[in-house]
């Protein structure tokens, strides 16, 4: 026999319940601050305050959609998607981003409004609202930093707090400036420095998002080093029609073929690829194998084989 199909299957575990109590409890905590904030930055008519909550809502979605991403992600396979439902946490994480975009436009335009029409504002009661926003986004980062490694939505979620803590330390500043000058146009300044720090955090999940859902290589994952690092394991003579891509946020795939030097090292070859495979990011991959002179190796098959 030429070659055969090897499949493994390494499946990583998300949403552990850990996880999933840590995100309720961080969604709790920020979704009770923002309705601190929004109370304070109505009754005191500070728009920086205003954005900030309403980019901090958005983070309360963010994060309740990782909890639901964590929950798709459980899904069993069935014969419709034999998957399971592991590629919509990919669709997650886009519309984490778009919504976030809209988030920008709207705190934009608030923001050449307030430059034409100004309003007082209170920049202790700023500066004090703003301050407990640095300890609960700092909070909520901290908690995060963890899980943010090995998924791009607990990732787009850390970002995104990450972030909010340093906004938070804008509209502080804004507030002593304008408690000291009574420059209520640093308002709406803070604003816009708010939304270009969203859209920068923004961008960076949004183009991850977009590679993911057309099947792109996952970020971290160098498909020439892998190659290499297969080519070189014992027994493995080439490696060809190689392929990778995120089966979700957490899990990577691989296919290739490879040619082996005996029928009789198949298996010593498939255990150490394996091995490495997984070492390397990647719980499930299938292999095709073959051996010098198999019509597969001599003709080449086509990227579909």
């Amino acid at each position: 026999m030429s070659h055969e199909h090897h499949h493994h299957h390494h499946h990583a575990h998300v949403g552990n319940p850990s996880q999933s109590g840590l995100l309720i409890f961080c969604i709790a905590l920020n979704l009770l601050f923002v309705a601190v904030e929004a109370l304070v930055g109505l009754t005191e008519h500070s728009l920086s305050l205003l954005s900030d909550a309403g980019h901090n809502l958005s983070d309360v979605f963010s994060l309740v959609l990782v909890l639901f991403a964590f929950h798709l992600a459980k899904v069993r396979a069935g014969g419709h998607f034999t998957y399971g439902l592991k590629k919509s946490t990919v669709l997650i994480s886009l519309l984490n981003a778009i919504l976030l975009l809209v988030a920008i436009g709207g705190i934009v335009a608030e923001s050449i409004h307030k430059f034409s029409e100004p309003t007082d504002v209170n920049g202790v009661a700023v500066s004090w609202t703003a301050g407990i926003g640095i300890v609960i986004n700092g909070l909520t980062a901290l908690l995060l930093m963890k899980g943010q490694k090995g998924d791009i939505n607990v990732r787009g979620a850390f970002l995104h707090m990450v972030a909010d803590t340093l906004v938070s330390v804008g509209v502080v500043i804004s507030g002593v400036i304008i408690a000291w000058t009574g420059w209520n146009i640093v308002d709406p300044v803070v604003s816009l420095i708010i939304a270009l720090v969203i859209l920068a955090t923004t961008w960076n999940l949004l183009t991850a998002s977009l590679r993911l859902l057309v099947d792109g290589t996952p970020e971290g994952i160098e498909p020439e080093e892998i190659q290499q690092a297969m080519e070189a394991t014992e027994h493995v003579m080439d490696i060809h029609h190689l392929h990778v891509w995120a089966l979700s946020t957490t899990d990577n795939a691989l296919t290739a073929h490879v040619v082996v030097d005996s029928i009789d090292h198949m298996d010593a070859a498939k255990g150490r690829l394996k091995k490495l495979l997984v070492e390397k990011g990647i719980g499930h991959s299938t292999l095709e194998f073959e051996t010098p002179g198999s019509d597969c190796h001599e003709h080449c098959c086509d990227d579909a084989g």
